[in-house]
């Protein structure tokens, strides 16, 4: 592995802390607020602030011509709606430690994906890989089947947004872009974040905007963390990380949010869980830690 800068490793530790304690904080907000109200608003102004950055930086930020905008909707759709819209459902039927477990089966999805329709070669390391995440799901599976009020239903909304975002990723690898990818990004959450919000205003009860003080401080982290500062931190390292090390930052985010789920949420992780979650470890070490995949090619959010 590479070795990091100090400003490199800082900056890397802060993003998984971000992105790992994410999940119980999004779990938070679901107390109070429906889900598709939650992810639109918060999404429409992560876009906002994004759109104010990366345009003080001098960046290209309107798409032009057919292409990029085609580019905007073609991998808006698994990256950021699919992923983000069947994320958030999912997290309100499951404890958040374990939809981020689920969540971050993506990379072997990706290469699965990669095998069956885009002729890449079937390793062993993927059979493995393949064969550990089909562990960890049924370990959950069966937990969900066996508990009173148990939500199988999520652990399967859990893996549509997986595959969402694996297919993304290839999209993003395969695509040959020329919009700056901070600008497609903002993009595809403000597309993104139009159809959400149609889709609360169809689906959803009206929302009552009078929250306690924990569900502000929610909203605040979504918007200013998730949607905002780790997005940041993500383009300033994305281009210099090595594989290896965009590999170690995707295993530890579960971690964290199966660990902080307890203190955030009082939500306490059963055996099911831990046996899960190294499951994923395995199974991400696998796929990613010796892969040449170029950092960064993944520019969702997440």
């Amino acid at each position: 592995m590479t070795a990091l800068s100090r400003r490199q490793l800082f900056g890397l530790v802060v993003l998984t802390l971000m992105w790992g304690l994410n999940w119980p904080m999004m779990k938070l907000s679901l107390r109070e607020m429906s889900p598709l109200h939650f992810r639109s608003l918060t999404m429409a102004l992560g876009a906002l602030g994004l759109w104010l950055v990366f345009r003080a930086q001098g960046l290209r930020m309107v798409p032009k011509g057919r292409r990029e905008w085609r580019d905007v909707v073609v991998l808006g759709l698994p990256n950021v709606l699919g992923w983000h819209g069947l994320s958030i459902v999912a997290l309100t039927q499951l404890p958040a430690g374990r939809a981020a477990i689920l969540g971050f089966t993506m990379p072997v999805w990706t290469v699965l994906i990669a095998v069956l329709f885009y002729r890449e070669p079937l390793t062993r390391r993927l059979i493995i890989a393949v064969a550990a995440v089909l562990t960890g799901i049924a370990l959950l599976l069966g937990d969900e089947l066996v508990q009173l009020g148990g939500s199988p239903t999520g652990i399967l909304w859990m893996q549509g947004a997986a595959f969402c975002w694996a297919l993304g990723t290839i999209w993003m690898q395969r695509a040959k872009l020329t919009l700056p990818a901070e600008a497609l990004v903002v993009w595809m959450m403000v597309l993104s974040s139009a159809v959400l919000a149609a889709m609360a205003w169809a689906l959803e009860p009206a929302q009552q905007w009078h929250f306690s003080a924990p569900m502000w401080i929610s909203l605040v982290w979504a918007v200013a963390i998730n949607y905002g500062a780790s997005q940041v931190v993500w383009f300033r390292l994305a281009r210099s990380l090595p594989p290896s090390t965009s590999a170690m930052s995707l295993m530890a985010t579960p971690l964290i949010g199966i660990l902080s789920a307890p203190l955030i949420l009082g939500e306490w992780p059963r055996w099911q869980d831990l046996a899960a979650v190294v499951c994923v470890l395995v199974a991400i070490s696998a796929v990613l830690l010796k892969r040449s995949a170029k950092p960064g090619a993944d520019s969702s959010l997440r």
